[in-house]
């Protein structure tokens, strides 16, 4: 099913490449937000579990994708405008659930602290709020190559560390892919990187406690990169959390085998599909038609 594509204009300061893909049965509707470098490609295996269930949202970053052509890219974007970003797009499509990937975790949370209303629960997958000695070191390298505006060097970066589990046709794919980014999207995530290895911790724990929503966190068995264990330090600082590991699987999911997409859609939609429980927070209800922004 093809999904219904417009451009939203994010207070006369971004445009965001949206898809909407409707499920006429469904009474949610969830968001997705990408990781680093990527488009609305990635959820290519993850929207096949999620739309018989939902309405899926997805979207490219001002810098990426089918959002470049119709923004400016004078200066990177911070993490602060993703989030303001990801907030009016809940907004305009009326979203109820969320759902993150690696380093879209920081937006998502950011975003998730300001206690959107309509949000009554969030996924985030492949993320930590640690910078562990792996991906530190990923972080060191991937800034020299981004710095030099070499995609090939970053292309093959990616595959020999998070992508490593991934097969090899999505290798060839990913590494075309980023190898052939233009430069503003190599400085984009330069700049992020900067940002966040300079930070005390990238997802600023202290906001944390203003979110009130349960959240699942899901992470490869054996991604050392944002490592299952690394994970659990939410739990001291989130009052509704829950964690998921999936068996034999590195940093990429659900897109690394058959088993491992099994195994998420099963997670996931066990936990979003859940009764919600009764919020303290008396947030309020809203409707549940779906807007679609022109």
């Amino acid at each position: 099913m093809k999904p219904a594509t417009a451009v939203v204009d994010i207070h006369r300061t971004f445009k965001v490449h949206t898809e909407f893909y409707a499920n006429p049965s469904a009474r949610k509707t969830i968001i997705l937000i990408n990781g680093s470098l990527a488009t609305t490609a990635a959820f290519a295996q993850t929207i096949k579990y999620l739309q018989p269930q939902f309405n899926v949202v997805l979207y490219d970053q001002p810098y990426a994708g089918q959002s470049k052509p119709h923004n400016s890219h004078s200066r990177p974007i911070s993490k602060e405008n993703e989030a303001t970003i990801l907030l009016e797009l809940i907004e305009q499509f009326q979203v109820n659930y969320l759902l993150s990937f690696s380093w879209g975790g920081v937006a998502a949370m950011l975003a998730l602290a300001q206690r959107p209303a309509r949000i009554e629960k969030a996924v985030i997958t492949s993320f930590s709020p640690l910078l562990n000695e792996p991906m530190l070191d990923y972080l060191e390298k991937g800034m020299t190559h981004l710095q030099a505006i070499d995609g090939e060097k970053v292309g093959q970066l990616v595959n020999s560390t998070i992508g490593k589990y991934l097969p090899s046709l999505f290798k060839r794919y990913n590494h075309r892919h980023i190898s052939s980014l233009d430069s503003h999207e190599y400085l984009q995530l330069h700049a992020h990187i900067n940002q966040v290895v300079h930070m005390d911790n990238h997802c600023q724990m202290e906001c944390l406690a203003a979110i009130d929503i349960p959240l699942l966190f899901i992470n490869g068995e054996h991604d050392e990169y944002t490592s299952p264990d690394d994970v659990r330090v939410f739990a001291k600082y989130l009052s509704d959390c829950q964690f998921a590991t999936i068996d034999n699987t590195g940093h990429f999911l659900d897109m690394e085998h058959k088993k491992a997409w099994l195994q998420s859609q099963s997670v996931m939609l066990k936990f979003l599909q859940a009764p919600a429980r009764i919020s303290s927070s008396n947030r309020p209800q809203h409707d549940l038609h779906h807007a679609i922004a022109v």
